[in-house]
């Protein structure tokens, strides 16, 4: 798989379940913006079946090398990002993992028991990080269970291996002067950005200022029936220079720590 068809499937696979990161994506286009990716984030837990160093591979393979790793204790997340060796224009790929053990028994033997009844093939296939969920139909009663503890551990039952989010590099558009301008064009068309911690997240101090959308809702088949659940975002970020040539690369903990909300159902009954 070439990295163009794996950047190329990741995003076919997240706006089946993301119609607003289209429709926004299309509105920028007909102000004749070119649209760059500055990021794209991936969830999973730590187990070693489906750990980071599982999923990093079919990015290591086109090109990728690993850059910074980050802790989110609160959340008991670790993550870790990568850039393309050659390809500067290239998006970052950004996989955090939930940290099973700091969890409480009861999450850790309902992730270990879906894990376990799910086929081991599945976990080593290769195209694994755009197969989306390869275990059962979850059952709306655990998802609900997961998420009283772990929001992050409860929308990985549901939606499993694909991108959470896609990130439009905000340097790259002509028409906004910074965040603030393109934040005002997303909330005028209509849509709600995420409040946690701010709009905008992070400081020109911090050489990173990021927003993002809150999750668009889809009905989910569970078990028990068919629920509307929080699915995936869009986010915006805007890089400071580092120093004269170059743009910092990173990311900030506390700032995408209050991003990882937009998934968060209990933002959206505010």
């Amino acid at each position: 798989m070439t990295k163009e068809t794996l950047l190329n499937d990741l995003w076919n696979q997240y706006t089946l379940i993301t119609p607003s990161a289209e429709k926004i994506h299309s509105l920028l286009s007909e102000k004749v913006e070119v649209i760059e990716n500055d990021h794209i984030a991936i969830r999973t837990y730590n187990d070693k079946r489906i750990n980071i160093e599982v999923l990093e591979k079919p990015f290591l393979s086109v090109g990728y090398e690993e850059k910074g790793t980050y802790l989110f204790e609160q959340k008991k997340l670790v993550a870790k990002h990568y850039e393309h060796k050659t390809d500067k224009k290239a998006p970052k790929i950004f996989i955090s993992e939930l940290e099973l053990e700091k969890c409480s028994n009861e999450l850790q033997a309902i992730v270990k028991s879906f894990l376990d009844n799910t086929d081991l093939s599945k976990f080593t296939d290769k195209n694994l990080i755009i197969n989306g969920r390869v275990w059962e139909k979850p059952s709306y009663e655990i998802y609900t269970s997961l998420r009283d503890e772990s929001e992050y551990a409860a929308w990985m039952y549901v939606f499993g291996f694909r991108a959470n989010h896609f990130t439009i590099n905000v340097n790259a558009l002509t028409s906004f002067e910074g965040l603030d301008s393109l934040n005002i064009f997303i909330e005028d068309k209509g849509w709600d950005l995420n409040a946690s911690g701010g709009k905008i997240k992070g400081t020109p101090d911090q050489m990173l200022q990021q927003s993002s959308t809150l999750a668009d809702k889809m009905p989910i088949e569970f078990t028990e029936g068919i629920h509307n659940i929080p699915t995936c975002y869009y986010e915006f970020a805007y890089r400071y220079k580092k120093n004269e040539n170059e743009l910092f690369n990173g990311f900030i903990a506390s700032s995408a720590d209050k991003i990882f909300e937009s998934t968060d159902v209990k933002l959206q009954e505010v």
